[in-house]
């Protein structure tokens, strides 16, 4: 469908929506006063525009089409929370859903107009009738109001249609895969290249200007961070030593603290107990801690400029490690200490995996598990210990929890390590509850210990190093925790 059709779907009544009476309508036309918001420009502003004059100049002489894609339907007439595209956002710094950003060339760079659904005027009816409505989800921006505050030319969505309709395909490359509207608006490229080939190379450039943060990024990184900090801190307050709670009651709690200090999650919480732990992406979140068992949880508040942390930590129930379980976290502990300190511009991303996946290997054979050398499971064509160690070290990290995805390979996962990335740092050891290949006592025992690192001239900065790793430290905090006892988010 057009964005006109679109727009024209999302304007009207629902299917169960009364047949208003033509004298209530004339009476809610009536009698509203407008006000104007208070909008200044974004601190963030020049930030956004840099981002576009990067774009610009990888893309001469081509138009850019990057839409931020629409509400999703949960069930029937509801949505999900609208959660902008990233790359959408990254350039603009719009959250509303439906917008559009176009880049056209101009002969010196390019003129970026942000197509976008403006507040309704109350002449119509379709600020109490429609689902877009202010009525119903309170004030909109005006097209002044939005290009002030984010700096950019603004245009009615209604003019999309007109915008797309002259784009020569060979001259223009779309993100693609977020907005049907769009995609059918502007023809994929078939020239000499496979089907898509240009407008994955726009996905690509945007990925990989993301690899450096700026200060402001950084900032932002930071300060989810510190709210996963907080909501960690409020799981254990209310974690209790010596009976079973649900894991979606230690979920819950997090969100809240998201919710409060953030705009959400960053992406599911695992909250795995006992066995779950073992499980990578448990999200299920239905099993019950047990005094006596480790609890793993993977979790990250994401701000409110969407940025977000990814902070994983293994708490002992009780509140102590026993000695098998410390063996094992110590390991654990090790693989990742030394891929910290590894860390420097210019170092191999792949060889920071193997730094944290030796120490790993290391201690799986002082646990007498290997079924050959260090040096024989270490090599490609073995890699036998994965089958305890089961992912990689880490991954980018910034406006996505795996950010930078669309990177080439050859400058991401084997590429090197520059001043301004931010990456995970994650190693873990999983032993299955049906694995036969380990003592009875291991197994069901999931370990992993996360944290975000600041790639610096000097070599690392931790920026979660506000929870404690070290297996004493963690104790220590665990009681001084559950000593504070509970408290609200404020």
């Amino acid at each position: 469908m057009s964005s006109e059709q679109r727009k024209d779907t999302t304007k009207g009544t629902e299917s169960h929506d009364p047949d208003f009476p033509e004298k209530f309508l004339a009476f809610m036309r009536e009698g509203w006063q407008d006000s104007a918001l208070p909008i200044d420009p974004r601190p963030e502003v020049p930030n956004h525009a840099r981002r576009r004059a990067a774009l610009s100049a990888a893309f001469a002489g081509e138009t850019l089409v990057i839409p931020t894609g629409p509400e999703k339907v949960r069930a029937n007439d509801t949505n999900y929370p609208f959660r902008p595209g990233s790359d959408f956002a990254y350039l603009t710094g719009d959250h509303d859903p439906d917008s559009v950003l176009v880049m056209r060339p101009n002969g010196d760079g390019h003129d970026a107009v942000l197509y976008m659904r403006p507040r309704c005027s109350k002449e119509t009816d379709e600020f109490f009738r429609s689902r877009h409505g202010e009525l119903w989800v309170g004030r909109r921006h005006t097209l002044t109001e939005k290009s002030t505050e984010l700096g950019v030319e603004t245009a009615d969505l209604a003019g999309l249609d007109a915008a797309l309709a002259d784009l020569a395909p060979g001259r223009t490359r779309v993100l693609r895969g977020l907005d049907a509207v769009v995609d059918a608006a502007v023809r994929p490229y078939h020239g000499k290249d496979a089907t898509g080939a240009r407008d994955r190379e726009l996905a690509t450039a945007i990925a990989e200007l993301k690899l450096v943060k700026d200060e402001w990024e950084i900032a932002q990184l930071q300060d989810a961070i510190d709210a996963t900090v907080r909501g960690f801190e409020d799981v254990a307050r209310i974690l209790p030593a010596d009976r079973g709670v649900s894991e979606r009651l230690l979920e819950g709690v997090f969100g809240l603290r998201a919710r409060h200090d953030g705009n959400d999650v960053g992406y599911g919480s695992i909250v795995g107990a006992g066995e779950h732990a073992t499980i990578l992406h448990w999200v299920h979140n239905n099993g019950v801690t047990r005094p006596g068992d480790l609890l793993l949880m993977d979790m990250g508040v994401e701000g409110r400029h969407l940025y977000t942390a990814d902070v994983t930590r293994t708490l002992p129930v009780n509140g102590t490690f026993s000695p098998l379980q410390r063996q094992l976290y110590d390991i654990v502990y090790a693989s990742q200490q030394a891929g910290i300190d590894f860390i420097k511009p210019g170092v191999a991303f792949r060889d920071v995996h193997l730094t944290c996946m030796r120490v790993l290997a290391e201690g799986l054979a002082d646990l007498g598990l290997l079924p050959v050398s260090v040096d024989e499971a270490m090599d490609p064509e073995s890699t036998v210990y994965r089958r305890w160690t089961l992912h990689g070290f880490g991954h980018m990290l910034g406006i996505d929890v795996h950010d930078c995805a669309q990177a080439r390979k050859e400058v991401y996962r084997e590429g090197t390590l520059e001043e301004g990335y931010v990456l995970t740092v994650e190693p873990g050891l999983y032993f299955q509850p049906e694995d036969t290949l380990v003592p009875e006592e291991l197994r069901g025992i999931g370990i992993r210990i996360e944290d975000d690192v600041l790639v610096t001239s000097a070599g690392t900065e931790v920026l979660s190093a506000g929870l404690p790793r070290q297996a004493d430290e963690v104790e220590t905090w665990l009681a001084a925790q559950r000593a504070a006892g509970p408290r609200l988010p404020g």
